[in-house]
């Protein structure tokens, strides 16, 4: 009998997280858990899921709840049950990501799960990587670290067309076509746009995700950030990543081959079996999901994406090809803005809007915001790193010029650079 697969599971409690441990729970022969992490954000849960899995370790940002988790934890254990080591702080994740697991399931949110990703992959760890940011902000940085197969794709578009390849050679492959939902305001103008409500955004017709999960995908950035991600994932370039509006979201995404011929993925539009194969890839798990009822008479749509309502993916493609800092920079810019969005700072089709003024910004370098953070020198906006006497006004744009600093420095400055932007549209409506 093959000895259980141990696995980390980073994120734990969120939609991704908890699915898993759905996973794990159902095919206990195939998996043990050995480390957990989470924010922090909701303590009864990450208790529960540390004692379910009989973890080892539990990994939570932040330090301030260490005595919620250990009562929590004695509170489930019962009396001289031994409890899970328990590791907190900034790092946290980044030591149990690095523990040597056969697998590292990375479902943080965020770019802040780049260390993370790059920590699993330098332990040999087969990554299987939810955390799209990760890849989108490291780019080349995450692609040098992984051996061939090293990394496993959980997001649905990006599994699905990992299983099609499996049908002819990389050297066969016409185009990759990604399939997006539309989102809950497919077919709308931009104009019938602009009154869109942070309620409104946050009802996809399809799946439950985190508010900045759900966000992009009514923005369609989320389908940006899978273009990209196609592309470092697979090496197939921009111009044969195609996106097309899918709206039952029961094809999970295609590949055409060169002698004319399609393969798609099909199935519920569900995550358990990417999640699924991402913990067992390369072997395929019984009874994960319930598979598509072909019995029943069903249409399946397909549309055209309109760039003119959705300029998201139309910017990512654009971004992509730059390279260098560039993805970190669209991507830290969002997620300020999805942030702006829901706090009723700004509209729903300024969060594009302003992430096209950073990305602009950060193509033009320092003198593009004057009396900015950019012009004072504090960051370059061309390189994304530390300006001054020593400083490097150069992009970044090949896997040598790249580090995690000048990553995370651009990530940051993008940050800043977008906070000032919302910062002078707000104070701009104020005096009108």
């Amino acid at each position: 009998m093959t000895a259980p697969r141990t696995l980390t599971l980073l994120g734990s409690t969120g939609s991704i997280g908890t699915q898993a441990e759905q996973v794990v729970l159902a095919n206990p022969e195939a998996f043990t858990v050995r480390a957990i992490s989470a924010a922090g954000s909701n303590i009864p849960e990450l208790a529960r899921q540390a004692v379910a899995l009989s973890v080892e370790q539990v990994a939570i940002a932040s330090e301030d709840a260490i005595d919620e988790l250990t009562r929590a934890l004695n509170d489930l254990s019962g009396p001289g049950a031994r409890l899970p080591q328990i590791l907190a702080g900034p790092d946290a994740a980044v030591e149990v990501a690095g523990n040597g697991a056969d697998v590292v399931l990375n479902g943080i949110t965020g770019s802040i799960g780049l260390r993370p990703t790059l920590a699993a992959l330098a332990a040999g760890s087969t990554l299987a990587l939810a955390n799209k940011e990760s890849l989108i902000v490291g780019g080349p940085l995450v692609t040098a670290a992984a051996a061939p197969g090293q990394i496993v794709p959980v997001d649905s578009e990006h599994s699905a067309i990992a299983q099609c390849l499996r049908s002819g050679r990389s050297q066969e492959v016409r185009r990759l076509v990604l399939t997006a939902s539309g989102g809950p305001f497919r077919g709308r103008s931009r104009e019938e746009l602009t009154t869109v409500t942070p309620a409104q955004a946050l009802k996809h017709p399809n799946f439950a995700m985190g508010r900045v999960v759900t966000t992009n995908s009514a923005t369609l950035v989320n389908k940006g950030l899978e273009v990209i991600e196609a592309h470092l994932l697979f090496g197939v370039d921009y111009e044969q990543i195609d996106v097309v509006v899918h709206p039952q979201q029961q094809i999970h995404s295609m590949v055409e081959f060169h002698d004319g011929s399609t393969i798609a993925q099909a199935g519920p539009p569900r995550m358990l079996v990417p999640i699924a194969l991402g913990l067992s890839w390369p072997d395929r798990l019984p009874d994960i999901d319930t598979p598509s009822d072909w019995s029943t008479a069903s249409t399946w749509e397909f549309h055209p994406l309109d760039d003119q309502a959705f300029p998201a993916v139309r910017l990512a493609r654009q971004v992509g090809e730059a390279g260098g800092t560039h993805p970190a920079v669209y991507n830290a810019a969002n997620e300020v803005c999805v942030d702006a969005f829901h706090d009723g700072t700004i509209g729903f089709l300024d969060i594009v809007d302003t992430v096209a003024q950073v990305v602009d910004a950060h193509r033009a370098g320092p003198s593009a915001y004057p009396g900015s953070a950019v012009a004072e020198g504090r960051v370059s906006a061309l390189s994304g790193v530390e300006s001054g006497p020593q400083g490097n006004d150069s992009p970044a744009r090949s896997v040598d010029d790249l580090s995690v600093d000048v990553v995370l420095a651009a990530d940051q400055w993008a940050r800043e650079c977008a906070q000032e932007l919302i910062g002078q549209s707000s104070q701009g409506e104020s005096q009108s």
